[in-house]
């Protein structure tokens, strides 16, 4: 493996370059509207509605989650290489662990954005779509 890695160094390091550029420009489009549709409760409120990666189909709703859930952990993957290499390191694996199903997941995602910089960044992108602040619990 290390001497195919060698032999396709230059390929490797294209290909990294490219997933960072995307996944920058991805989220340049899709935070600010991702983050504008979700309701200013959504980290004090308990969700039991259906997901909308679910399907009625049991198969097709496992094989859907479990692709999200390993794209998550390929982007992580991606993002701990980025961090050496070219690309967007940090945001590549904020995204990973975003998609991935963990427990206290919806915990972990209410600190991060009780952090004051992000908090500040995300109420800043709702105001600008003119949606209002997102309530904290506790």
């Amino acid at each position: 493996m290390f001497t195919w890695i060698q032999a396709h160094s230059a390929l490797l390091l294209t290909s990294l370059g490219v997933l960072g550029i995307v996944t920058f420009v991805g989220s340049l489009i899709a935070l600010p509207i991702l983050i504008a549709r979700l309701p200013a409760d959504h980290f004090i409120t308990e969700r039991t509605t259906v997901r909308p990666w679910r399907s009625d189909h049991p198969v097709r709703s496992v094989l859907l989650v479990v692709g999200r859930n390993l794209l998550g952990v390929l982007l992580i993957l991606g993002g701990l290489v980025m961090l050496f290499l070219p690309g967007q390191g940090i945001l590549t694996i904020a995204i990973g662990l975003l998609m991935i199903d963990f427990l206290n997941k919806r915990a972990f995602q209410a600190w991060l954005l009780a952090w004051k910089p992000v908090n500040r960044g995300i109420n800043w992108l709702r105001r600008k779509a003119g949606q209002p602040e997102f309530i904290l619990g506790g």
